[in-house]
C-alpha cells in the first residue's frame, strides 16, 4: 500500500475545486492522512501599490466563509483537516506549500474561478503538475 501521510487539496471556490475537496477528503479518510486545504489570494497589479498584509486579512475574511461550508462537510469524517491561505501566484504558493510541508499529493481542478485568469496566467493546473514535488490528481 502506498504510504501517504499528506494531501493537500488547492481550493479556490470553483466546482472542480469542490470536487476536489471531496476527492481529497475521500483519499484523506482511505490512506489515514492529514488533509490541507489551501487557498491563495492573488494581490492586484502592480504589486508596490498593495499591502500584502492587508491583501492576506481581507482573503483569510473571504476563504474562512468558504472554509465552514467545507468543516460542515468534513465534520462526520475521521480526518483531520487543516486551512491555510497564501497570498502571491497560485502555482507557486501551492509548489512552495507541497514542498515546505513534505506533502505527499496535491489534489486540484483543472480549472479554476476564471478563464480569463488562466489565459494570462497560464494554467495553474498544468505549472503545478510540471514543478510539484509530489504527485498530482487533476480534477476535471
Amino acid at each position: 500500500m502506498v504510504a501517504m501521510q499528506k494531501i493537500l487539496v488547492a481550493y479556490d471556490g470553483s466546482d472542480p475545486a469542490k470536487r476536489a475537496f471531496e476527492i481529497g477528503l475521500d483519499l484523506a479518510e482511505k490512506y489515514n492522512a492529514v488533509l490541507t486545504v489551501l487557498s491563495v489570494a492573488t494581490p492586484p497589479d502592480p504589486p508596490e501599490l498593495v499591502d500584502a498584509k492587508a491583501v492576506l486579512e481581507n482573503a483569510k475574511e473571504y476563504y474562512d466563509k468558504q472554509f465552514n461550508k467545507l468543516r460542515s462537510q468534513a465534520k462526520d469524517q475521521p480526518v483531520k483537516v487543516d486551512f491555510a491561505v497564501k497570498v502571491g501566484h497560485p502555482a507557486e504558493q501551492i509548489i512552495r506549500f507541497a514542498g515546505d510541508n513534505a506533502v505527499d499529493l496535491i489534489v486540484m481542478g483543472h480549472r479554476g474561478r476564471s478563464m480569463v485568469v488562466s489565459w494570462l496566467l497560464g494554467s495553474i493546473s498544468k505549472r503545478v503538475l510540471s514543478y510539484a514535488p509530489c504527485g498530482v490528481y487533476i480534477v476535471r
